[in-house]
């Protein structure tokens, strides 16, 4: 029974696969003939299906891009550096799609310390600095039981110094794996999907309107209360907009 089931799992699994590959191919059609909203559709009803891709994510950005839907293809190009953070062509589509945006809001750098955690924890993902404090365990071990079981003086302090050197690593690791999980948890962004957004002071339509915003510009989500989401921008502002003025970039 197990079996049956695999192999129709598998086979629906293919058929999907054939199915959006062909829907993928027919998009890109659409798109070379300039038929734009319709090349969206078409990528859209892949999205429905639950595939995201890097490719898919970018040519959605482009065909929006050509329509100068703003918000939607800054959004799209989001979405495919997420997936593909060092492809230069999303890269440099992102920034021309950034141009179109009203808001110009400056940037608060970290400070020197601060800056070179933050860079360098940012260099891996958190399995990977994982899989480094794993690798630094298991040479630890190693180490100690050399150590442990050597007979020559030289070699016992040899391994002595390289288990200290991998258990200070192992530390130094597990810091940045657990600093670089707690980045990612806090790291929410969202783009403003409305034409002009009203940031009120408060989650509440009547509160102080504090500043507004403009369909593209991204900002970062840190709470959320019933429809009102509190944002905050690259120089450190923030407000309460409508839940229904954003889209988050982590949705998938």
């Amino acid at each position: 029974m197990k079996n049956i089931i695999y192999i129709l799992v598998v086979f629906i699994s293919a058929f999907s696969f054939g199915q959006n590959a062909a829907l993928f191919e027919k998009a890109n059609a659409l798109y070379n003939d300039a038929k734009y909203a319709e090349a969206i559709d078409a990528y859209q009803a892949i999205l429905e299906t639950g595939h995201h891709s890097a490719d898919l994510y970018f040519n959605l950005g482009n065909a929006n891009y050509k329509l100068n839907n703003i918000a939607p293809s800054i959004y799209y190009y989001e979405k495919a550096l997420r997936l593909a953070p060092n492809d230069a062509d999303i890269k440099n589509n992102l920034a021309f799609a950034q141009n179109m945006t009203i808001d110009v809001i400056d940037v608060v750098p970290d400070s020197g310390i601060s800056k070179f955690i933050k860079s360098f924890a940012n260099k891996f993902t958190f399995d990977t600095w994982a899989k480094i404090a794993v690798a630094m365990v298991f040479v630890f071990v190693l180490l100690f039981l050399l150590y442990y079981f050597a007979y020559s003086t030289n070699r016992k302090r040899l391994a002595f110094i390289g288990s200290v050197v991998s258990l200070i690593l192992v530390c130094i690791t597990l810091a940045f794996a657990f600093y670089k999980f707690d980045i990612d948890k806090k790291d929410n962004p969202a783009i403003i999907f409305a034409q002009e957004s009203k940031i009120k002071s408060g989650p509440n339509p009547n509160s102080d309107e504090a500043f507004r915003l403009h369909e593209g510009t991204k900002v970062q989500v840190v709470e959320t209360f019933e429809s009102w989401k509190k944002i905050k921008l690259a120089d450190g502002k923030t407000g309460w907009v409508a839940a229904n003025d954003i889209k988050t970039l982590k949705d998938f």
